[in-house]
């Protein structure tokens, strides 16, 4: 059982008539599951609620006028505009097979790092990850603890990833040396791009300056004829 409850009614509204489900203030959506689609409708407030909730590594509660199915949001659609939810497609999940999940990598305790302490900054590369396991043992995030860093020369792999019991990544493939995170010297990192804009201007100088010597050569004969 979940701790995300959704309650969904069935809707006959498709294609541009939605539109006026939205303006009730519902929000039409999907339930795919093995058989053919539900097409469905819920309030947005609580839609809303639940989706910020969930993300899209929770198993949600669904009650489809009153039938009890569990689910993974799939996919979201917002409003390039407003920002606003225009519709909600849910994967239905059987609680005791393996599902595959995006979950949020967060990193913590970094302020207490060696590497904190000598004013580096940690860089964040890889936000989220996809996951396989049962719906009860997918976790809310990957939490991976950056006290132990110490230098530029130390980062956060794929393989430092601490997966819960149960849990495994859904790509095998994946490189484990692949960096989730790294360190890095602002300071340095500003000396390194005030010497690259000051290598451009002074090559773009140097162009310039090639530029003008071969316009005066090919000038010089031609006032050479004139006289």
């Amino acid at each position: 059982m979940s701790e995300d409850k959704l309650s969904l009614a069935k809707r006959e509204l498709t294609g541009k008539k939605v539109k006026s489900l939205r303006e009730q203030g519902l929000i039409p959506s999907v339930v795919f599951g093995e058989g053919d689609p539900i097409l469905t409708q819920s309030a947005y407030n609580e839609t809303e609620k639940v989706l910020l909730s969930a993300g899209y590594h929770s198993p949600i509660d669904l009650d489809i006028a009153g039938k009890k199915q569990l689910a993974l949001v799939k996919t979201v659609h917002v409003n390039p505009v407003k920002r606003t939810i225009e519709n909600v497609e849910f994967q239905a999940i059987n609680a005791n097979e393996v599902v595959e999940a995006t979950t949020p990598i967060e990193i913590v305790n970094f302020e207490q790092s060696d590497a904190n302490k000598a004013h580096l900054v940690l860089s964040q590369i890889i936000d989220e990850i996809d996951i396989k396991a049962k719906p009860a043992d997918l976790p809310e995030a990957i939490i991976v603890d950056a006290s132990g860093l110490k230098t530029i020369d130390d980062d956060i792999t794929i393989a430092d990833l601490p997966l819960p019991k149960g849990v495994e990544l859904a790509d095998k493939e994946l490189d484990p040396e692949l960096a989730v995170a790294n360190v890095y010297d602002p300071a340095q990192e500003a000396a390194e791009r005030e010497a690259e804009a000051e290598a451009d201007k002074a090559a773009e100088e140097a162009r310039a300056a090639e530029a003008e010597a071969a316009a005066a050569t090919e000038a010089a004969p031609a006032e050479e004829k004139a006289e």
